[in-house]
């Protein structure tokens, strides 16, 4: 009887940590400023085209579209050019600069417009998006960042299914705390902000050597005094992460849990390792309970994996049903990335080598960047 009480609490937290998902909102009446949307992309020419055609649905008078090709090996020039971006080619990096951070700064630093909007390459905005977001992040200072609705056709695809909740899970921004929760991150595949406050935050001259520069991002605009504001992009922005398979998948993820390792803090970390616990738990209750008993809290534990996943993105109730599979995976990561990160091994992706930590005594890039946007 204690072992199913504990059960339920740990159930219980599953609720907490994931109690509202509140979309940006209706976009305000009247004219909206203009828009640079900033793309980095690296070998994106078959990922490209629906967020393109998206963007040129969605463009306004005075929007651009910069495509930052950042040492692409295929024809992703060649396929936002046709799409009705502008390409930008990133230069090499400096020193102690990630590719990404470097892609957006150079692309910020053509920018135009007195607000920008980062999109992934993978990304695309359903109808009324852009000026959704615009909306939102017009209405309010500091950094808006919406999550994708993923959208997985493949069953392959749905294994990503707990790596997508733990990653929501741990911003700790969706708990009935509502607007009392401090972002511990941000999504990077959507953010969206006014020029002054990216400046204001140092930009992404600021991350210039962070693995994850949303988290990153949205720690400086925080110690700006600057509010990070977290949405979900259901109805507005979507994307499909991973359409490769389950190597991508892998290497994407492992990314990812490596440099954002401690991001959530100590509290929320304990909170979704609870919860986890309570995922795993009707394993355990098979040996200590009637049989009935450890299925309905599997089938209780499937339950709520179907409710938030219906928020998250297209896995259908079969990936909440046998979601013990993608449990499995999802530890295999994160496994993988403890191991990556203790060893102070480099993750790989897309070609480039990523440190997962510092280097004892390797200081920060610092001094001019170049990224410095123009006056609209």
């Amino acid at each position: 009887m204690r072992d199913l009480a504990a059960f339920l609490v740990l159930w219980a937290i599953g609720w907490w940590l994931l109690w509202r998902f509140p979309g940006p909102g209706r976009a305000p009446a009247g004219a909206r400023p203009p828009v640079s949307v900033v793309v980095p992309a690296r070998d994106e020419a078959g990922t490209l085209p629906p967020l393109l055609e998206s963007l040129a649905r969605e463009r306004q008078p005075g929007d651009e579209v910069l495509v930052v090709d950042d040492h692409s090996t295929d024809a992703t020039a060649e396929v936002a050019a046709s799409g009705g971006a502008r390409v930008v080619s990133a230069p090499d990096p400096p020193p102690g600069w990630a590719g990404k951070p470097w892609a957006c700064a150079t692309g910020v630093e053509q920018a135009s417009s007195p607000l920008l909007v980062f999109l992934d390459a993978d990304a695309r905005l359903e109808r009324g998006g852009l000026d959704r977001v615009a909306g939102l992040a017009t209405g309010r200072r500091g950094l808006v960042s919406l999550q994708p609705f993923h959208l997985v056709p493949r069953p392959v695809e749905r294994l990503a299914a707990f790596c997508n909740l733990v990653g929501v899970m741990g911003t700790g921004a969706f708990t009935p705390r509502g607007a009392r929760a401090v972002p511990r991150g941000a999504f990077g595949p959507c953010l969206a902000t006014s020029v002054d406050d990216y400046r204001r935050a140092g930009g992404h001259a600021a991350v210039a050597d962070a693995v994850l520069d949303d988290v990153a991002l949205a720690r400086r605009y925080q110690a700006a005094g600057l509010p990070v504001t977290l949405r979900s992009g259901r109805g507005v922005v979507a994307y499909r992460m991973y359409a490769g398979g389950l190597r991508p998948l892998v290497e994407g993820f492992t990314k990812n849990l490596a440099g954002g390792a401690g991001a959530a803090g100590p509290v929320v970390t304990l909170l979704v390792a609870g919860w986890l616990a309570a995922t795993v738990a009707p394993a355990v209750l098979l040996t200590r309970v009637p049989v009935v008993v450890a299925l309905g809290a599997y089938a209780l534990v499937a339950v709520q994996v179907h409710v938030h996943l219906r928020r998250l993105g297209s896995f259908g109730p079969a990936t909440a049903a046998l979601y013990a599979l993608p449990l499995l995976v999802f530890l295999g990561i994160f496994a993988r990335s403890l191991v990556v990160t203790a060893l102070g091994r480099p993750v790989r992706w897309k070609g480039r080598s990523l440190p997962t930590r510092r280097r004892r005594g390797e200081r920060r890039p610092t001094g001019s960047t170049g990224a410095r946007p123009r006056s609209p």
